[in-house]
Formats: structure tokens, sequence, C-alpha cells
């Protein structure tokens, strides 16, 4: 019997949770050709999400093709441009023939030549150019899904994962410049742009100063609520002749707080001990597993901190706030309050805290926070 319940990969169909409004209106932004940026910490389903209303928009719609670009490996501007211009063809051209046919329509010139693999059943580009001798190649790439969009007489929007990534590239301000010079300019095409590092997001989108500065419409995305976990989680334990209450269920969300990656683990490793009516010593012990199971990576990072960054954890597991108080600086031994802003910096780029719009503290991981809640502090 296949588990019920999905982590660590894309949540699709039935094992997608609810989002009901944020499905909603990322599809009606689509439809109407929004820009739409999307800004959670990580595993909160940002990936899942828009996958799922990519499948459910596509099929309802045939005047629209979603293109979906993941630039987590690309770590210059021509490997990110490689990767933009496969996605693009592909979606657009599935077919062989249609592929092929494509790319010498629109990418001719630049003599690209095409990579197929008969066991995966793929095939991309690659091509003779050097971008950075060649901007015009840039420009040409950047407008391919509107010249596309054009000739089909369809909408396209582009989606494209890890977009944080562009902040490595050798002269990042003035691609993104690049970027955002062209597709304001698409009539015919939309853009989301998402990843899973929150803070450098808020810098590009958030900072007036940068290029990307009101882009388009943001999503601040938020956890799945807890009414929504339990009919969830009853429902799957249900859909496989397993019986589990609304209160423990709750539970499952509660210690988890709704956290969409670690309630579904936790979900998963209570269905798994759970023969036909789960019991609430069955929480307990998939409890202590998952813990266990981290123990291991959770010292890690502990040991990869400072006395004074494990200070400010603890201060933040015991509800602190008021950082900078003499009250809390000399409890927790935290120095100065000048040490708060450095702390809060370095493990927010370690993605450790997450620092939430109304300036509250917390970390990331509610595993990490019960680990170092029980085993340490």
């Amino acid at each position: 019997m296949e588990t019920p319940f999905i982590y660590g990969r894309l949540a699709k169909t039935d094992n997608f949770t609810n989002r009901a409004k944020e499905r909603s209106q990322l599809a009606n932004n689509f439809i109407g050709l929004i820009n739409t940026v999307i800004i959670s910490p990580r595993r909160w389903g940002k990936t899942s999400l828009v996958r799922t209303v990519a499948d459910e928009l596509q099929q309802k719609r045939k005047d629209i093709i979603v293109c979906h670009v993941d630039i987590f490996n690309c770590k210059t501007e021509e490997q990110f441009l490689k990767n933009y211009s496969n996605a693009v063809l592909l979606a657009t051209h599935s077919a062989w023939e249609d592929f092929i046919s494509a790319a010498k329509k629109y990418l001719g010139r630049f003599v690209p030549t095409i990579a197929f693999s008969d066991s995966a059943q793929t095939y991309e580009l690659s091509f003779g150019v050097d971008f950075k001798e060649n901007r015009l190649s840039i420009n040409e790439i950047l407008d391919l899904p509107q010249r596309i969009a054009k000739d089909k007489k369809k909408k396209v929007a582009v989606c494209i994962d890890e977009f944080q990534n562009i902040n490595n590239y050798e002269d990042s301000l003035a691609f993104q410049r690049v970027l955002r010079s062209h597709w304001q300019l698409h009539d015919r095409v939309c853009y989301c742009l998402y990843g899973s590092k929150r803070h450098l997001l808020m810098n590009i989108f958030n900072d007036a100063d940068m290029p990307f500065y009101k882009f388009g419409d943001v999503f601040f995305l938020q956890k799945i609520i807890r009414e929504d976990w339990v009919k969830f989680i009853t429902k799957r334990f249900e859909s496989t002749g397993k019986t589990i209450s609304e209160e423990l269920s709750g539970q499952i969300a509660d210690a988890m707080q709704n956290h969409p990656y670690y309630t579904q683990q936790y979900s998963q490793q209570v269905w798994l001990r759970t023969k036909k009516i789960c019991k609430a010593e069955i929480l307990s012990e998939a409890l202590e597993a998952i813990m266990f199971q981290m123990s291991l990576l959770f010292a890690n990072i502990l040991d990869g901190l400072t006395a004074r960054q494990s200070a400010f954890l603890k201060a933040i597991v015991f509800g602190e706030q008021n950082f900078s108080s003499k009250k809390v600086l000399k409890k927790y031994d935290l120095g100065t309050s000048a040490n708060i802003k450095n702390l809060k910096k370095t493990l927010l780029e370690k993605d450790i805290i997450d620092i939430l719009p109304h300036k509250n503290i917390v970390l990331q991981d509610p595993v990490f926070e019960l680990w170092l809640k029980r085993e340490v502090f």
C-alpha cells in the first residue's frame, strides 16, 4: 500500500493540501498575464503550488502554455539562458520534429545543436555562441516566449524556480536590469518567480533600489491553517482504510507548527505505525523516530555555530523577542545590543531563522526547535 503522505518531492492531485485561495489567485494571474512573485521560507510548498495550478489550468484552458524553468544549477548568465531557452521551446513544442523546427526558426543564427537521449526520451539545445560577446543573442533569447506566444496566438506563463540564484552571477545587477527591461514589455507573457531562499528573494523584490522592485503581484505564502490539516490528515488516513481522530490530527499539525513538509512527514510516520486505529502513543513514537533520524544533522548545525549564535537560538526557542533589552542580553549572554543585528543576519543567511512580516523571529525548522528544547536547552 502506497503512503498517502508526500514530502521531499512535489505534492500533486490528492497529495496536495488545500490552498484554494492561493490556487485561485495564481490561476487568475496566469490567465490575466499578471507577473507573480512567491516568497516564503523553505519547504512551504511553493513549487507544488505552482505545478498544481499549472496542471489544472492547462487541463481547462487551451489558450495558455505554462513553462517551468529550474535554475538551481545555473551558476552563470550563459547557463541561465540555455536553461531558459530549452524550457520555453520544450513547453511550446512538445514533439521532437516541432522542437527542431522551432530551434531553427527562432534561434537558427546562433547555430544551436540538439542532443537527444533515447533512454530518457529527452532533448535539449546547446549553443555555439559566446553570450558575453554577442549581446543581441541575449535579447533574442529573452524575447523568445513573447515571439512564440504571438506566433501561436496563445498566452505563455514562464515559471522560474530558484530565482534567487541570479544573485550569484558575475554582474547580477546588470543582468537583472536586462531581464526586467525585456520582460516588462511582453504583452502575451507573464512571469512567476520564486525560490527557496526567502531573504535573498526579499532583497531582489522588496528593495526599492533593485530592478525587480514592484515587478508584479507579491505572494507572501502563509502556512496551511490547522483546520485544513486536520481535514487533510483524517481524509488521507480514511482513504487507506485507517482511522485517526480529529484531535490527534490536530496534534500532528500543532507539533509541526503547520509546517507543510514536516506535517506531511510526521503524518506519514504516524500512518506507517498505525494498523487500523491511531492512538496517542503512536504519535509519541513517530515524533521520537523523526527527531532521532534528524539528530545528527541538527548536531552538525549546532557545532557550526558560535557560542553567541547558539545563545541567540536559545533565546528564540524560549520565546524572547526584545533581544536588545538588558535583561535578555544578560540572561542569554548575548553581549551588547550591537551584536543582535549581526546575529540575526548570520542566522538568516544560514537559513536557520526567519523574520516574519511583524518582525517576529522564529526558527525555520520546527523539528530542530523541538530537538533544541528537549536535547540541548
